[in-house]
């Protein structure tokens, strides 16, 4: 495990949260994760018209081959690799337009599976962040209370006590599910990665507050293949 300095959140070069800033206000809702890519996409050109983005770009590596989300490429050469998690509960309402647009967010349900798509997100941006210039930024927008918030004791612990993302926990090691007795889903952290959430939007009704979380990736330091579009 390396202990690493914190590393802040850009995207190639430009600082997160003014993306973020740019993001919620034009957009404080999303139908679906692709739509949120966009969006992100859309409010990084408003922001940093320099900086180039280019969604599901391949990554292959030796007997396969993946998909990063989103590939952004800065006007002086760095890259930031990022992947992008919306987990939503029920939530229906209508943002004024022009033109008027109703959302009908579905109840994503298994967030126990959400925590594990996270990690691996982190994961494979530690294996994709091979390089100087290029760092990651697993972000994750989600409106389910039970994802921030620190869970109550439990007789029996949940299967995914160790990769549990609420405020104020640090992910780091190796996180073993259900207690290391279904090895398929251990992951490994070569990093230590403290979680802090944002607030993103406060829409009317239940379901209606949203938050974000964003895990800065730093750079590698050894040369490797690039990333190409």
């Amino acid at each position: 495990m390396t202990t690493q300095a914190p590393f802040s959140a850009t995207v190639a070069g430009v600082p997160l949260d003014r993306v973020m800033t740019a993001l919620r206000r034009d957009r404080p809702v999303f139908h679906s994760e692709a739509d949120l890519q966009h969006g992100f996409a859309r409010a990084l050109w408003d922001a940093a018209p320099g900086v180039h983005s280019r969604l599901e770009v391949p990554r292959r590596r030796p007997g396969r081959a993946e998909y990063l989300d989103l590939l952004c490429l800065g006007p002086e050469g760095g890259q930031t690799l990022i992947e992008f998690t919306y987990f939503t509960r029920d939530w229906t309402g209508t943002l004024p337009g022009p033109p008027d647009e109703e959302y009908r967010l579905r109840n994503h349900g298994a967030d126990d599976l959400a925590r594990l798509r996270f990690v691996e997100d982190v994961v494979r941006l530690e294996a994709f962040c091979d390089r100087p210039d290029r760092n990651g930024l697993a972000i994750l927008v989600t409106n389910a209370p039970a994802l921030w918030t620190a869970p109550k004791p439990r007789p029996t612990p949940p299967r995914d006590r160790e990769f549990r993302l609420h405020e104020g926990r640090t992910l780091t090691g190796t996180l073993r599910w259900a207690g290391g007795t279904y090895a398929p889903n251990t992951r490994h952290l070569r990093g230590s990665y403290p979680l802090a959430w944002q607030p993103y939007s406060h829409l009317p009704g239940p379901g209606g507050l949203f938050r974000y979380l964003a895990v800065p990736v730093a750079p590698g330091a050894e040369p490797d293949t690039p990333v190409t579009a």
